[in-house]
C-alpha cells in the first residue's frame, strides 16, 4: 500500500498510509540519530500537528464517519528519541520550554488517538513525548524506556514531572522511573502498565497501525469529542504544561 507524503520538512514527514483512510496519519522524527529536541524540532512537529488539525477539518461525510488517528515513529534506528537538546535548552530557557511543554499539551489532548510506535531508546524528554501518547507500542529487542534526570542532575519542572505521573499510576514503578532513573526494556514497561505491547522490530509499525485502526471509530465525525474528554482526564497535568512554570519546587520556599 502506497503512503502519500502530506509535510516534508526538514526534521519531520507527515504521510497518510492509506489513501482509502484519509485521516490515518504517520509522523516520522527524523533529527539525526537521536531526535533530541531543539526549538527547531519542536516547531516543526507543531506544524505538523497543525496540518493534521487542517486536514481534518476538512474532511467530511464518510470519511470522517471512519473516525482517525496517529502514529508517530522515528526514522533511526537506534533512537525513538534521546531526550532535549540539553544544554541549548538550558541556554535558552523558557524560549525553548515553553513551546515543548505546550507542545505535550496539544498531543496530550490531540482530538483523534495517538499511538507511539518506540522502535529505539526513549529517554527523558523522548520519554515524556512518548508519554505524551494515548497507546506505546516498544520495540522488544532493543530499547530502553526511561527518565534519567536523576544521573544527569537535572531536577524535573512541574509539567514534566506531571506527563510521567499521569501515566505511570503504580508508586512503585514511579518512583523507581523518577527517583532512580531505571531503564526499562519493552518487557518491564509492559509489566509496569505504561507500555501497551512489546513485539518484534520488523512487527512495529505494523502493529501500531493495528492499534491505530482499531481505535480511529472512537474519534468519528472528527470533531471535539477526544479533545475535551482527554482535557478532562488529563486535567491537572494540562493545567502544568500550560501554566509556564519552569521552576522545580517553586514551592518549597513555604516549607
Amino acid at each position: 500500500m502506497s503512503s502519500s507524503s502530506l509535510v516534508d520538512l526538514p526534521l519531520v514527514k507527515l504521510t497518510n498510509p492509506d489513501p482509502s483512510f484519509p485521516a490515518l496519519f504517520v509522523l516520522h522524527l527524523n533529527n539525526g540519530k537521536e531526535n533530541r529536541f531543539t526549538l527547531q524540532f519542536v516547531n516543526e512537529i507543531t506544524q505538523a500537528l497543525d496540518a493534521v488539525e487542517r486536514m481534518l477539518d476538512d474532511t467530511r461525510g464518510d470519511a470522517a464517519g471512519q473516525g482517525g488517528a496517529l502514529i508517530t515513529t522515528s526514522s533511526s534506528e537506534k533512537f525513538y528519541s534521546n531526550g532535549l537538546a540539553i544544554e541549548a535548552a538550558m541556554e535558552q530557557g523558557d524560549v525553548f520550554y515553553i513551546p515543548y511543554l505546550k507542545m505535550l499539551a496539544r498531543l496530550l489532548t490531540f482530538r483523534i488517538p495517538t499511538v507511539a510506535a518506540i522502535n529505539g531508546h526513549a529517554f527523558a524528554g523522548g520519554c515524556m513525548f512518548a508519554m505524551a501518547h494515548d497507546y506505546r507500542i516498544m520495540r522488544a529487542d532493543r530499547g530502553w524506556i526511561a527518565m534519567n534526570e536523576v544521573d544527569i542532575g537535572i531536577p524535573l519542572i512541574p509539567g514534566m514531572a506531571a506527563i510521567v505521573k499521569c501515566k505511570i499510576s503504580n508508586q512503585n514503578h514511579l518512583r523507581d522511573c523518577l527517583l532512580a532513573g531505571h531503564r526499562f526494556k519493552a518487557s518491564d514497561a509492559v509489566a509496569a502498565g505504561f507500555v501497551d505491547q512489546a513485539v518484534a522490530q520488523d512487527a512495529l509499525v505494523s502493529t501500531a497501525m493495528e492499534y491505530a485502526r482499531r481505535i480511529a471509530p472512537k474519534a468519528s465525525g472528527l470533531n471535539q469529542k477526544l479533545h475535551l474528554i482527554k482535557a478532562e482526564m488529563y486535567r491537572e497535568t494540562v493545567i502544568l504544561l500550560l501554566a509556564g512554570g519552569t521552576t522545580p519546587g517553586g514551592f518549597l520556599s513555604k516549607l
